[in-house]
């Protein structure tokens, strides 16, 4: 069911000084308060997975949404449009691309000027695709599957990298961890879930890492919910590959992570491509024996930025872990309300024309300059982490690096 919420948030004062938003357009208006309270506001679809055995991260991208929309508002609301406040209708796809299509149909009919989803990129996939029909402008906060963007959609943007982008990355810097050791991984299993996102990574990295040496010796893939990994994780002590490879949403990565530890799996490194859990803080606190030294390659903030460090501080302060579902449908929102202040109406063609000509700052990523091509952040990067000590700490591009990589990770 889609309902409509308002969100406050920050002082405005405070909100400017922490986050930067003025120096994107965001800032104080320049209009009387009476004036602001007539302005008719705009409303933003936020279609996510709240239930489902994608929950945790759905919510979680809802919850950075709400942030950016609070305070967006606290700071003003739109200025072009006499500081219009941001209107949230929110949505629950339940994990399922037909209802989050669904709910996006319903949404446009509603007269939202924009909507950000979906989290997953089957998610992500069926609700642009649906936007499309009626030209609503769609943002992309999560899903990371090239050919979200590859179709050719004049109404979908994404500000964070896809994951063709991703993967090499990753690949070539395991090649430099790998290169740099004493004891260089030769052999690798890789464990995936069934939809998109698992499938998609398998393949690639299959095709890639016998490039830089390393044979993969075996791929296993899983059905979502999976609440048993006994029978892989036999698999994987019996093959004893050097680098194990999960490609998982976070509930099965947990539970893999565990069942390997519990069988005293040994190997030189788990690394992973978007893990559902290697970069999460929720996973880190509550089995750090399982996560030590697991290293992974995804979405992260910089952490030599103090607006990103005071972006985390806020949300810890609501409550919430900062996760990269977090920050990136924060970012996702400020794109999208961005455009809207910069087009000055919430004319669909209007607003599509400037999300592709967005030139944000987005520094407290480990970003370049924002520039659109073909409705993708060409600027966009992911980093490596790895959980050092009870901490996620980003190993890779040195410049952003806040610790030394420890490989391998059984002596």
């Amino acid at each position: 069911m889609t309902d409509t919420m308002k969100s406050g948030g920050l002082g405005r004062r405070q909100f400017l000084k922490n986050s930067g938003v003025a120096a994107l357009g965001l800032g104080v208006t320049g209009f009387p308060s009476v004036l602001r309270a007539q302005a008719a506001p705009v409303k933003i679809g936020l279609v996510h997975p709240v239930s489902g055995f994608i929950a945790f991260s759905g919510s979680q991208c809802r919850e950075g949404a709400l942030m950016a929309i609070a305070d967006i508002n606290a700071a003003g609301g739109i200025k072009s449009l006499g500081g219009a406040q941001v209107e949230a209708v929110l949505a629950d796809s339940q994990g399922k691309p037909e209802i989050g299509a669904s709910e996006v149909g319903k949404m446009a009919e509603e007269g939202v000027a924009g909507i950000v989803a979906g989290y997953s990129s089957a998610i992500s996939l069926a609700t642009s695709q649906e936007a499309a029909k009626t030209n609503t402008p769609h943002v992309v906060d999560v899903g990371v599957s090239d050919s979200i963007m590859s179709r050719g959609l004049e109404n979908t943007f994404r500000f964070g990298p896809g994951y063709g982008n991703i993967a090499n990355f990753a690949v070539d810097n395991l090649n430099a961890i790998n290169q740099a050791s004493s004891s260089p991984a030769k052999t690798a299993m890789i464990i995936h879930e069934e939809s998109v996102f698992g499938t998609g990574t398998a393949n690639l990295l299959s095709e890639r890492l016998p490039s830089i040496g390393i044979d993969v010796v075996d791929v296993i893939k899983h059905a979502n919910p999976t609440r048993d990994f006994t029978n892989i994780v036999l698999q994987l002590k019996s093959k004893q590959p050097d680098l194990i490879i999960p490609a998982n949403y976070y509930n099965e990565y947990v539970l893999l992570a565990r069942t390997m530890r519990q069988q005293r799996i040994e190997a030189k490194g788990i690394y992973s491509v978007l893990g559902g859990a290697a970069s999460n803080y929720k996973f880190v606190n509550e089995f750090p024996e399982a996560a030590d030294l697991i290293m992974d390659c995804n979405h992260w903030f910089n952490p030599k930025s103090e607006v990103a460090m005071q972006r985390k501080t806020a949300a810890e302060a609501k409550g919430l872990i900062y996760t990269y579902e977090v920050f990136l449908a924060y970012n996702a929102v400020l794109g999208l309300v961005d455009a809207i202040e910069r087009a000055g109406t919430t004319d669909k063609a209007a607003v599509n024309e400037a999300l592709a000509g967005s030139n944000l700052d987005m520094s407290y990523m480990p970003y370049a300059a924002t520039k659109m091509e073909n409705g993708q952040n060409m600027g966009a990067a992911p980093v490596n982490t790895q959980v050092q000590n009870g901490d996620i700490e980003v190993i890779f591009p040195s410049e952003f690096a806040s610790a030394e990589t420890v490989f391998p990770m059984n002596g």
